[in-house]
This record gives C-alpha cells, sequence and structure tokens, in this order.
C-alpha cells in the first residue's frame, strides 16, 4: 500500500472524528471522536514513519505516546462524564453550564 492511501483513510477518519464533536450532544459520543480522531493522527505518524525508513521507529514511539494519552483522557473524561450524569440524570452537553458558579 502506499502512503497516500493511508493519508486518505487518516483524513476521512479525522474528518469524522471533528464532525461528531461538532455535532453531537452528548458527551460519550464527543469523547468517542475525539478517539477516533487522535487514531488517526496515530494511522499518520506510523505512516510517515514508515514511509521515511526511520532507523529509530520515532512514528511508532510518537503512536505510542498518543495511546497514552489518549488512555489517560478517557479515564478521566468518562470519570467527569459519569459524575454529569450522576448529578445531572443526562449526559448532555448543553447541560453543563451547571459548572459555572
Amino acid at each position: 500500500m502506499t502512503i497516500a492511501q493511508f493519508l486518505v483513510l487518516s483524513a476521512a477518519m479525522f474528518s469524522i472524528g471533528i464532525y461528531g464533536v461538532l455535532a453531537r450532544r452528548n458527551a460519550v459520543l464527543v469523547l468517542l471522536s475525539v478517539e477516533l480522531m487522535l487514531a488517526a493522527v496515530n494511522i499518520n505518524f506510523v505512516a510517515f514513519g514508515r514511509h521515511m525508513a526511520d532507523p529509530i521507529a520515532g512514528g511508532q514511539v510518537f503512536a505510542l505516546f498518543v495511546i497514552t494519552v489518549a488512555a489517560a483522557e478517557v479515564g478521566i473524561g468518562l470519570a467527569i462524564v459519569l459524575l454529569i450524569f450522576r448529578n445531572r440524570a443526562s449526559a448532555n452537553i448543553d447541560e453543563l453550564d451547571a459548572l459555572k458558579w
């Protein structure tokens, strides 16, 4: 496969993720869309690392860092969403103005 195919796949995934973040009202679906965008970035890192024939595998190392950050983001994000759902009985993003003083 050529690098252009990976870039098209990554651009499509990132675009779907952007649409999900901008159009969705449910906090869990927004987190899922952010994860989709991070997966698209990982595809780019690995594709460019492979294309450049990097001897230290920089693209793969960055992809591992992104996976680590994504796991932490999901853990914290889901904890916040669960607390909001417990207090408000809804995970709707439009109702998050309750966090204002």
